[in-house]
């Protein structure tokens, strides 16, 4: 418990050190990139993309980073389809990040207007009594499930464009071969 809480103060620090507190950028520089998904594109590269392709480039003159994004990249785009759906999905359902580092209410994202809306809604059912608790309950869990499922609708119309890649980036990326 002590080694999280000194990671959180650290990373307050870094992060109010390089001017990104209460900025949009702080919901997307800091935790855009993930080991795991480095894990996986470093093996995708590794298995699929053959020698000999860097080797006939750099034949014909073609250098590392002209290599990567003219060739490399474009046959990459299982994984790459992948790693952004994963990045989509962790950034979209994080709130504690917004929660610690975002003051100004303009920048606050959809899921901690959903949380301070859900703790609202909570405490507005412990109000009353009888028949009025009842009716406070049942508007609450109606809200509750509708907050559900406006959070989950963006996401669910993201999958189906990604999902083609899917399952191919996923398996060519974990495999070791």
């Amino acid at each position: 418990r002590r080694q999280r809480q000194m990671c959180i103060r650290d990373s307050y620090f870094t992060i109010r050190d390089f001017h990104l507190y209460d900025t949009f950028w702080v919901m997307v520089l800091p935790f855009s990139v993930m080991v795991y998904n480095m894990i996986v594109a470093r093996t995708f590269f590794d298995s699929s993309l053959p020698k000999d392709l860097l080797d006939a480039a750099q034949i014909d003159g073609c250098g590392n980073l002209r290599f990567f994004f003219s060739i490399a990249l474009p046959l990459s785009k299982a994984v790459i389809a992948v790693i952004a759906l994963y990045i989509a999905v962790a950034q979209w359902n994080s709130y504690f990040n917004a929660l610690v580092y975002i003051r100004s209410e303009n920048l606050k994202p959809l899921q901690l207007v959903v949380r301070n809306i859900l703790i609202t809604n909570q405490s507005l059912v412990g109000a009353g009594d009888g028949m009025a608790a009842q009716e406070a309950m049942r508007l609450a869990n109606l809200m509750k499930y509708a907050v559900i499922i406006v959070t989950t609708v963006p996401i669910m119309c993201m999958y189906p464009f990604v999902q083609k890649y899917f399952s191919q980036g996923v398996m060519i990326g974990a495999i070791k071969g």
